[in-house]
Formats: C-alpha cells, sequence, structure tokens
C-alpha cells in the first residue's frame, strides 16, 4: 500500500506554519518560546488532515506536554493510520542565537513501518544512493569504511567528504580522517541535516558519521530511504535508557539497524528552513507575506522537490 499522495501538500503545510510560528523569536535568545512557536502551530496543521496519526518519533513524554509527544494523536481520526516522526524545531538554539541551519521536519509512513527509537544518543553511518547494499557497517574500522566506500566510488580518499559533529566524542574519528586525508565537513548542531546532506545534489558530502541523537537517525533515514539512501545505525543506551527503550518495542538494544529496518513501506518526508542553512534557506519577511523554502519527498510517487511557497500572513496565522 501507499500512503494517500494528498498528505504530502498537507504535510507542508504543517512544516512550513511550524518553520514561521518559531521564526518570529529568531535571534531573541529564547529557545522555548521558538519551540513553542513551532510546536503549536505544526499540531493545528497536522490535526486538520483526515488521518489517524500517531507520534512515534517526538519531543518527549506524555507528561512533557504541550511538546508533540511520543504516542500522541494525531488528525482528525479519519483516513489511513499513520506513523509521525516529527521535530517541529530542529535546532531551537540556533533560532535562538540567530545562527544557520534550523528547520522544521517531519516524516510520514503507514501504522508499524517507523522504528520508534527513544529519545537517546545513536550511532550512525550515512552514505548516498547507487552503492552497493550494506556496503558500509558500524564495526568496521573508519579506515575499512573509507576504503570500501572509496573503491565503490571509484575516488581517491582524498577526494571524499565526510560529514561529522563536532564534538569531543568524535576526536579519534576526526584524528583517523585527517590520517586517510578525507575531507571534512563539520557540523556543530542538527545532525537530522548532516545525514541528509550525504543525498543532496548541492552537497560535496559523501558519508555521515558518528554519534547523534535517536530520533534524527529515523528522521533522517526515511529521507535517505525516499532517494536511495544508505544508512546504519545502533543505539547508545546508559543503564537508565534501556527500560525506556523496551517500552517502545526495542528488544535487543545492541542491534544494528540498517535502514530497511528503521523504515518500511512508503513514506514521505518533509522539512522547512527557518534559518538559512546547508539544506534550506530560511523563512523570508515579504511585508504582508512570507516565503517559505522546503524540500519534500515521496518514496513511492517518486516526488523529490525543493519548492518555494508564499503566504499571506493574516490567513495563515490568525
Amino acid at each position: 500500500m501507499s500512503l494517500d499522495s494528498k498528505y504530502l501538500d498537507q504535510l507542508i503545510q504543517a512544516t512550513e506554519k511550524a518553520a514561521y510560528g518559531s521564526s518570529h523569536f529568531i535571534g531573541s535568545g529564547d529557545k522555548n518560546a521558538a519551540d513553542k512557536g513551532a510546536v503549536d502551530l505544526m499540531r493545528k496543521e497536522l490535526n486538520k488532515i483526515d488521518m489517524r496519526g500517531i507520534v512515534v518519533i517526538g519531543e518527549g513524554e506524555m507528561d512533557e506536554a504541550p511538546m508533540l509527544y511520543i504516542g500522541e494523536k494525531v488528525g482528525s481520526g479519519k483516513g489511513q493510520e499513520v506513523d509521525i516522526a516529527l521535530d517541529p524545531l530542529e535546532g531551537t538554539n540556533f533560532v535562538a542565537k540567530n545562527l544557520p541551519n534550523s528547520f522544521s521536519v517531519l516524516a510520514a509512513a503507514e501504522k508499524g513501518n517507523l522504528l520508534s527509537a527513544p529519545d537517546t544518543y545513536m550511532e550512525k553511518i550515512a552514505y548516498g544512493k547507487n552503492l552497493p547494499k550494506d556496503l558500509l557497517d558500524l564495526d568496521n574500522s573508519i579506515e575499512k569504511n573509507i576504503l570500501l566506500l572509496s573503491e565503490a566510488k571509484n575516488q581517491k580518499p582524498e577526494q571524499l567528504t565526510a560529514c561529522i559533529l563536532k564534538r569531543p566524542r568524535h576526536d579519534k574519528i576526526i584524528k583517523e580522517l585527517n590520517r586517510l586525508k578525507v575531507n571534512i565537513h563539520f557540523i556543530s548542531d542538527g545532525d537530522v541535516s548532516g545525514a541528509i546532506s550525504v543525498i543532496d545534489e548541492d552537497s560535496p558530502v559523501d558519508i555521515y558519521l558518528g554519534i547523534g541523537g535517536g530520533p534524527e537517525g529515523v528522521l533522517a533515514a526515511a529521507a535517505l530511504s525516499c532517494l536511495g539512501g544508505q544508512m546504519q545505525t545502533r543505539l547508545v543506551l546508559k543503564e537508565s535508557d534501556i527500560e525506556r527503550a523496551k517500552k517502545l518495542g526495542v528488544e535487543d538494544y545492541k542491534k544494528k539497524f540498517n535502514i530497511y529496518e528503521m523504515v518500511k513501506g512508503d513514506v514521505m518526508f518533509c522539512a522547512t528552513g527557518v534559518t538559512s542553512g546547508d539544506l534550506l534557506k530560511g523563512i523570508v519577511d515579504k511585508g504582508d507575506y512570507y516565503e517559505a523554502n522546503t524540500f519534500a519527498l515521496h518514496k513511492n510517487a517518486k516526488v523529490n522537490k525543493k519548492i518555494i511557497n508564499t503566504h499571506k500572513k493574516w490567513i495563515q496565522f490568525l
């Protein structure tokens, strides 16, 4: 089965309005207000859609409302059963401090087809399309993965670009990439866009690797799945996280998940820029209107588009 194609335009509305809601707080220093601005408008739009949706990747547990929490039901209660993964504002600090690379993002799949990852760390490796299935593996050394990728792409290691979060936990990986003379594209936050960069035609990135957020891993996998990209992940859990992971259905918490285990069947993905960055331009104020830049994908319909929509403020947000 496929998701109803009409959902894509409605999901685009949800990310665009969420992005606009948070854009009022760019440079405000108030990341919580920026997040709430996105959450409130995304929830409002999702509840207009004729679907029986449930949030499987969200912003926290039920008692953390008004966030869009894991297990929250969204939609009108009619139509298809849909699993929703979302982050109304990826990069709350970026908006608060007027820094680049913040956006509103969500993914949708049929019920039971998205991995319910807890809000913990996740080890990840992602790479682009038209490469052998399961080419790279988290249990390989960095050198082995780089050489495998180099051979498959018919490029020398020094012609490859790796994207990685600039964190002390990645110092050993960075040292090894430097030894292999791989180019490095550092990001300070926002590892959804980092992982997606391996399939972005405007990006030089060949491989994304390191440890980031679990929910962000599922969101990135949804986008990669639409365009033939590949990804392998493994949860990184503290002792206190294990019980929470089990409640979400994760029985083997040391398991490696390939992309086809994280995202199954048809999937849609939408991301709208708040502040401009590598993936998308941010919200542009046009007086009585605003301009939203969105990256939208629908796997089964083979939709892959970057679009610019203009909305009238008073119609959209009174």
